[in-house]
């Protein structure tokens, strides 16, 4: 099993290129479940993630031609098999958004139960209940979504009780093929929603609200090819923005927009980050100190649940304190323990942390727990004094594409180390 091996202490300097963000492209593969195509996506991510996608969706019948060269990846045919193995699905939890797509085209769907990391139960509920509303019977039998709409579904008033990305994607997904009206209440807003919504008009849906949290969506019969360009990814941009902070650096996060980062470029410049929006990007420096800053995890344009563990990281080195409050997902501090173990100091009760800044953290054997915990200990990494081994970090390549030669490039001294 691979490692990531870096010895920290030197400031980043330089570009780095933004690759097409992990959260859009899953959901955007899976519109060509909805469609003959083709549907060619561009500045398509080379991850694992997309790689599990990809195979998902062969297996359904659908052809996939990935050009990593080109990045893009085409999609086209009609899906022959409306099973979503287990032994795929659990890798991943993005696997669940060929339920809406698959009945709504399809009139039936057995998908299973999905997995993915670790970092909370995150149960499928909200799909569920709004697939039942538009007219699907659900069953749940040795660990299958069992979905049918023989008559194909009905337009419906769907009110989340809580704002759901993935529920939002799959019923978004499924009212473009649904008969009548579907309007979505409470829809999330994060700007991996506006890319999907932006894609499906590609392919000749109707879709009002785009942006907003209320979307009403008309049915068509059919959709047909579209070319989409797959946006930049918001997580990674923010994670070398931290790379960039905790290391005293100055980065350009070539292709970032600073639009799609909401909350999170308020709280790098109240932490004492500078984030300047050029031509190219993003440019972010940290000329003096980080100052301790308190930060809640929201749905977009709040701060981001993704990012927590990477500010953690930063906070780590800051001056004074700065309390974490996790409110999306229920595990996602296990990243702290092995925070501690290179000097950090974290103490937490439930869903909040409390980080007293040091000068100065160590280098230390660490295990990765989940894919940003270990983009976390990498940036801790950064900023340490001696070696870091970053272990398992398989969780990494899920989404952050030749992160070790990104952060090499700008100066960082880091490598992978084959298992």
């Amino acid at each position: 099993m691979d490692r990531i091996r870096i010895r920290g202490g030197r400031s980043l300097s330089g570009t780095i290129p933004i690759s097409g963000a992990k959260n859009a492209a899953l959901p955007l593969m899976a519109t060509a479940l909805l469609t003959d195509g083709p549907l060619t996506l561009t500045n398509a991510p080379d991850l694992a993630d997309v790689v599990t996608m990809s195979g998902l969706l062969s297996q359904h019948g659908l052809t996939v031609d990935h050009d990593r060269k080109a990045r893009t990846i085409t999609l086209s045919g009609a899906a022959n098999n409306l099973e979503a193995p287990y032994d795929l699905v659990r890798k991943m939890r993005a696997s669940v958004l060929v339920l809406g797509p698959l009945v709504a085209r399809f009139g039936r769907a057995r998908v299973s139960l999905p997995g993915g990391c670790a970092i909370g139960t995150r149960p499928v509920d909200l799909h569920l209940q709004a697939l039942e509303q538009m007219g699907a019977t659900i069953e749940i039998t040795a660990g299958y979504i069992e979905a049918t709409a023989p008559d194909g579904l009905k337009g419906a008033r769907v009110i989340f009780p809580q704002v759901s990305v993935g529920a939002t994607e799959n019923i978004l997904m499924a009212a473009t093929l649904a008969q009548g009206t579907t309007e979505i209440v409470n829809a999330a807003r994060e700007p991996e929603i506006t890319d999907l919504a932006a894609c499906l008009m590609r392919l000749g849906a109707r879709i009002e609200g785009i942006g907003t949290d209320r979307l009403i969506v008309e049915g068509v019969t059919s959709l047909g090819p579209a070319v989409h360009p797959i946006i930049p990814d918001r997580i990674e941009a923010g994670t070398y923005a931290c790379a960039a902070a905790i290391t005293g650096g100055q980065v350009l996060l070539g292709g970032a927009r600073l639009d799609h980062l909401g909350a999170v470029v308020r709280i790098l410049r109240d932490a004492g980050v500078d984030v300047a929006e050029t031509e190219g990007g993003l440019k972010v420096s940290r000329l003096n100190g980080l100052r301790g800053t308190d930060v809640m995890t929201e749905p977009f344009p709040g701060f981001a649940t993704d990012m927590q563990a990477q500010f953690m990281a930063l906070m780590c080195v800051a001056e004074g304190a700065a309390m974490i409050t996790e409110t999306i997902f229920e595990n996602r501090f296990m990243h702290v323990p092995e925070l501690t173990r290179m000097g950090a100091r974290i103490n937490f009760h439930g869903h909040s942390a409390i980080v007293r800044g040091v000068s100065r953290l160590s280098g230390a054997p660490v295990m990765a727990t989940d894919l940003r915990a270990s983009v976390s200990l990498i940036l801790a990494g950064l900023a340490a004094q001696g070696e870091t081994i970053v272990n398992r970090v398989y969780h990494l390549d899920r989404g952050y594409e030749r992160v070790e030669e990104k952060l090499a490039a700008i100066g960082a001294d880091i490598e992978r180390l084959p298992g």
